[in-house]
């Protein structure tokens, strides 16, 4: 079976899909009336761009350590009486999930509703969780590192993506996007073509979903860490950023899912790693085989796993070539 038909049976989500190899295209094709000028949203692929920006920040001394306790950043902020736990999470426990947070479900309705999302995040941060533990923040919570990013640099998110990482990599975010609404927000989940990074209604950009990319934005963001942070003739992130983010620093334990600084971690044997996002949207990155995979999708509950389908029926086309 030709990969076209693979997608079109099993994976009929798929917008595009992009494969380097050895820096080089060689595949790209688009589905679903898709095409390569259109971005879409690619879900919790944005909290790894996240982790670059951190990478870059750090690079740049906005950041000293990610030691650093994550409360100090906010001066303004007021603790609630009894509430110890939140002085001690760093940087480094909301980069690896290991933050604990007072909520079991989480509080969409409330959290969207509020105009300030990090603070709101700050208010569920914490608890009689323990700090070390794994525990999966996809939307509420994660916002506290943009919050980071913006009284560190002294710039939005997305201007600060823009001057470090988006503008070297000729890749376009245009502008913010927001919700007056949830009906704007679920149309937006699905929805293409739409260039921008949602952002609350102060202005803060997500950390967890909600950026909008093309596939080959996604596929040079994949080069770029399989160049361990080097492209276009510049140091974009640095080495040792790379490196760190992408080796394991917690465990998923009750999935067997390991995890970076906001990566995946595949497989330790081939050092592959990727950014995975609702739908199957995926950047994948092997650097032993020098293959970086791209596959943008459209939103649709519960689709068949991207990893699998990338190891079984894409990486075996292209290893050898």
């Amino acid at each position: 079976m030709s990969l076209e038909n693979k997608v079109k049976n099993e994976y009929g989500n798929i917008a595009g899909i992009v494969v380097l190899k050895n820096d080089s295209v060689v595949y790209e094709s688009y589905f679903n009336q898709c095409s390569e000028n259109e971005p879409i949203h690619v879900f919790s692929v944005t909290k790894s761009i996240i982790s670059m920006l951190f990478g870059i920040a750090i690079d740049k001394g906005y950041i000293k350590n990610l030691d650093e306790k994550v409360i100090d950043f906010f001066p303004n902020y007021k603790i609630k009486k009894r509430e110890k736990t939140i002085q001690h999470i760093t940087i480094k426990n909301l980069l690896t999930m290991t933050a604990p947070y007072k909520y079991k479900s989480n509080p969409y309705t409330k959290f969207f509703s509020s105009a300030d999302w990090v603070t709101s995040s700050l208010d569920l941060l914490g608890g009689s969780g323990k700090i070390g533990d794994f525990r999966y923040a996809p939307v509420i919570g994660i916002d506290i590192l943009s919050g980071i990013l913006i009284n560190t640099t002294g710039q939005s998110v997305l201007e600060f993506a823009q001057d470090n990482l988006f503008s070297p990599l000729k890749i376009s975010v245009e502008k913010n996007v927001y919700f007056r609404n949830k009906e704007e927000q679920f149309d937006f989940y699905k929805s293409k073509g739409i260039n921008g990074w949602v952002a609350d209604p102060n202005g803060t950009n997500t950390a967890g979903w909600g950026l909008s990319l093309t596939t080959m934005d996604m596929a040079k963001l994949g080069l770029l860490y399989l160049n361990k942070g080097f492209l276009y003739n510049r140091q974009i992130v640095s080495e040792k950023w790379v490196s760190e983010s992408t080796q394991v620093q917690s465990v998923w334990e009750t999935r067997n899912l390991k995890y970076g600084y906001l990566w995946w971690i595949i497989d330790e044997k081939d050092c592959s790693f990727a950014a995975l996002g609702d739908g199957g949207n995926t950047i994948y990155v092997n650097t032993k085989d020098k293959i970086v995979v791209a596959i943008s999708s459209l939103f649709v509950p519960r689709v068949k796993d991207r990893v699998d389908f990338i190891k079984n029926d894409i990486e075996p086309i292209f290893k050898f070539n």
